[in-house]
């Protein structure tokens, strides 16, 4: 974000001692940059195994407030299998191993200099909601960028699944002019999605971010 508010100061103290000085915001109230140091994860961005059937790239440019794509930031993004299942004990249906070897749901990117992360996966499949409603096939994606006290949490649904995402719930609870915004475009190989972290007007293009 380009706001002064959350631009780091580092003021220059002179003839005066650590605690009298007033001192502004410091390193370690921000995500970024420090997203780089103890963070990194050499395959992070391997959902499942390379060369794994049916294997698609996701990717993600993420645009700050002044239009600049935003170098120092890194996504993780968690999904359900081709079966639309967990192995995990939050799932309530109960912990299935995935068929796909490999597989483990959870991924991590990290921005080059155009902004732009990238993970392999596979296409997730739909996931059962409340009142027997159904969830279309979507990733969810947690961002930590420079200037950013904490993470911001959206979502990627897919343009092939459009009967599927207009019956998802909570795609649906956004304000219909702002759904288009969670949906990525076709490309080579997989899909690409712009996230934009900020936007004055109301009306204008920022990325929908949910609460957890």
């Amino acid at each position: 974000m380009t706001d002064p508010e959350f631009a780091p100061r580092y003021p220059v103290v002179a003839g005066a001692d650590f605690t009298t000085a007033s001192f502004g915001q410091t390193p370690s109230q921000t995500v970024g940059p420090y997203v780089h140091i103890g963070l990194l994860w050499p395959d992070g961005e391997n959902v499942v195994p390379p060369g794994t059937e049916g294997e698609i790239t996701v990717s993600f440019t993420l645009i700050d407030g002044a239009r600049n794509p935003m170098s120092d930031a890194m996504i993780e993004t968690w999904q359900a299998d081709g079966d639309g299942r967990f192995d995990h004990p939050d799932d309530p249906r109960g912990a299935v191993p995935s068929r796909i070897a490999g597989f483990r749901g959870f991924g991590r990117a990290f921005a080059d200099e155009t902004g732009t992360m990238t993970i392999t996966t596979i296409k997730p499949g739909p996931l059962p909601a409340e009142n027997g409603a159904v969830e279309a096939p979507h990733i969810d994606v947690g961002i930590f960028a420079r200037g950013m006290l904490e993470r911001v949490v959206t979502r990627v649904y897919f343009p092939d699944e459009a009967e599927a995402n207009e019956l998802d719930p909570v795609l649906s609870a956004v304000p219909e002019h702002k759904r288009a915004r969670l949906v990525a475009a076709p490309v080579h190989g997989g899909y690409h999605l712009h996230i934009v972290l900020q936007n004055t007007d109301p009306d204008g293009d920022e990325t929908p971010f949910f609460a957890l």
